[in-house]
């Protein structure tokens, strides 16, 4: 096959013998684009070979053959189309009228000179269109009237019978829709006349989009047939070759299969590595993979290493088969108690600081020490000093732990307790949980984060690192598609690939694997990077909660520490002011208990020999009365001894 150019070839492709091998026979670059404009190719190389394998009808460009004016239609134009044919000339006008009038063929008629005519008013040039519309008598001779289109306007000219030719008459064919008359080789390079379009008749230029497959392109290739290439088929001759295609993982995961698919990595993407596994430094160019398919389960439990070091973080899946015991977990301030309350799960906790509730700017508020039991019941909000609301926490105080010798005391009555969200004393669960959970049974049954301890490894993975913990904080469980992958030079190497975090450029290598006999020995336990973890936890999916809120500001407290120094009057006012101003539940939520209101009134008892306990005060006195409240309080103390 000679060249042509690519438009040519396919206004005359048939569409039933795609696909068809092309050979670039002169190649064309656009400057100012790298590969494409407006999603189509642009450059094409001398050489290059193109597999078309679909042609697409983008528009038709309606011409208008005398004036050049064009007009743009789609596909789905829904006039019909006549095209014209010239079966015989004749050598003048009175020819062309005599055989229209014996056809009994009624006016206006289609016809065109094949030479220049000049006339007074102006000059048709050849093989321009004419209508002869009617013979008309001037100054006692017989002329046509004859109407010319042009860009600007239509003219009238009247030109004589005896004017010569040749001439030839268009007949209009049977009318036809746009597609079919597109289809139809014996109608190419024919004129068309169609009535809903302003013109006598017009040229259609169709405009195709080729789909073609290249050489190590990854998508199919969009280029548009007025490109300005000449191309050659050489499709007999290609029957051997072979085009590579690219493949991402995540397209392949997408497709859904068939696997087992063998497969060899084009490209890595560049960057630090996210995982921190052995496999990891395999995954270079030419090395060979065997994709298994879907992993399953499709979630994963982010997991952090809790030590003194510094921590790690291990993403393990579904399918981890270790067992594992849950562990106290420590909490630093309330809002975090709050956030690990669930509703039919009662938390209990310890304190392991000691908490000064009893202040300027958050007075009313219970004091901690080291040792206090509570129970966190719910979140309310109070009314503070300034009239401003604060979301605390209700806790139940309770009492000793049952079987202690208690001599010389009694023990605490239990009451209600209100601490402050920004409450920054340490606590640790109180728990007695010594059974064995697999991961799917502990995430199942209680909330995220979670602190445990490995008991038993995962028997499939014999390298397991997570036994070698202390403890481990189980922080986010996330849903996420992996792709099964082994090494096909190590097959007994299986490991599972995210897409989205690891979307590796691989192609399809020839050969497809078997089934395996047994099920494959994946590693269920892969470490992360810092920077990847850290990333992970920023994305939306991960943002359970809001931020803890911000203590009160420490200036008022500073300006009363100044206004101490002034006398003991002044002292004696503001203990008067912080009574009058007692922090109380706002109406919403049920009412304390009468032994919780009159706290302020009466001292708790405690064990004296427990180390880290000791009294707690009034919550609405003064500072500097600490010293006269304490000696009262050893007086009722004694009298009831």
């Amino acid at each position: 096959m000679e060249p042509v150019s690519l438009q040519d070839f396919v206004c005359a492709l048939d569409p039933a013998s795609l696909p068809r091998v092309l050979r670039v026979c002169s190649g064309v670059y656009f400057q100012g684009s790298i590969y494409e404009i407006s999603g189509n190719e642009c450059c094409l190389s001398t050489g290059d070979l193109i597999k078309v394998t679909q042609v697409c009808l983008q528009r038709v460009v309606c011409e208008n053959p005398g004036t050049g004016q064009t007009i743009e239609i789609a596909p789905t134009f829904r006039g019909h189309f006549s095209p014209l044919t010239g079966p015989q000339s004749y050598g003048t006008l009175n020819e062309l009228l005599s055989a229209a009038t014996q056809h009994s063929k009624k006016l206006p008629i289609c016809f065109m000179s094949t030479h220049r005519i000049t006339t007074e008013a102006r000059v048709v040039p050849e093989d321009q269109p004419l209508l002869l519309e009617a013979v008309e008598i001037h100054h006692g001779a017989n002329y046509a009237r004859c109407v010319l289109d042009t860009e600007a306007q239509q003219f009238v000219l009247h030109l004589p019978l005896s004017q010569k030719g040749p001439f030839w008459e268009w007949e209009p064919g049977a009318p036809r829709p746009l597609l079919q008359a597109l289809q139809d080789s014996a109608l190419k390079d024919l004129l068309f006349t169609c009535p809903t379009l302003p013109w006598h008749s017009l040229i259609l230029r169709p405009q195709y989009e080729v789909q073609a497959i290249m050489h190590m392109r990854r998508t199919i290739v969009k280029i548009p047939s007025t490109l300005e290439v000449d191309v050659e088929d050489v499709t007999a001759s290609s029957q051997h070759i072979h085009f590579i295609q690219p493949l991402l993982l995540s397209e392949a995961l997408a497709r859904g299969g068939p696997f087992p698919l063998t497969t060899e990595i084009l490209e890595v993407p560049e960057g630090p590595p996210i995982f921190l596994s052995p496999w990891v430094a395999s995954l270079q160019k030419g090395q060979r993979l065997c994709i298994h398919g879907l992993a399953s389960p499709p979630w994963r439990v982010l997991v952090s290493t809790k030590g003194r070091k510094a921590p790690r973080h291990f993403m393990v899946s579904g399918a981890y088969q270790g067992k594992l015991r849950r562990r106290p977990r420590e909490f630093s301030t309330a809002y975090d108690l709050l956030g690990a309350l669930r509703p039919g799960q009662p938390l209990r906790v310890v304190a392991t600081k000691d908490y000064e509730g009893d202040g300027v700017e958050s007075p009313g508020f219970t004091s901690l020490a080291v040792g206090d039991r509570l129970e966190v019941l719910r979140c309310g909000q109070a009314h503070g000093a300034e009239g401003r609301d604060i979301d605390v926490l209700v806790c139940q105080r309770l009492s000793d732990q049952a079987g202690e010798e208690e001599e010389d005391y009694e023990q605490i009555d239990e009451d209600q307790i209100l601490l402050p969200l920004y409450c920054s004393s340490s606590f640790v669960e109180e728990m007695n949980d010594g059974r064995r959970y697999s991961l799917e049974d502990l995430t199942t049954q209680f909330s995220l984060p979670c602190e445990v301890k490995v008991v038993v490894k995962d028997s499939s993975h014999p390298a397991d690192p997570l036994p070698s913990f202390p403890g481990l904080r189980l922080e986010e469980k996330i849903t996420e598609p992996f792709l099964v992958v082994s090494l096909d030079s190590n097959p007994a190497m299986c490991f599972e690939i995210p897409p989205r975090w690891l979307d590796l450029t691989v192609v399809e290598a020839k050969g497809r694997p078997g089934r395996p006999a047994r099920p494959l020995p994946i590693a269920t336990v892969q470490e992360l990077a810092d920077a990847f973890y850290y990333s992970l936890r920023r994305l939306p999916a991960f943002e359970s909660q809001l931020p803890p809120p911000r203590p009160p500001k420490s200036e008022g407290l500073r300006g009363q520490k100044k206004q101490t120094s002034k006398g003991k009057g002044s002292q004696s006012s503001q203990v008067l002011e912080l009574q009058q101003c007692p922090l109380l539940l706002k109406p919403r939520m049920k009412t304390l208990p009468q032994s919780a209101k009159n706290s302020s009134d009466t001292y708790s008892k405690v064990s004296a020999h427990k180390k880290g306990l000791r009294a707690t005060k009034s919550n609405t006195k003064a500072p500097d009365d600490d010293e006269h409240d304490y000696e009262e309080v050893l007086g009722q103390f004694q009298n009831t001894l």
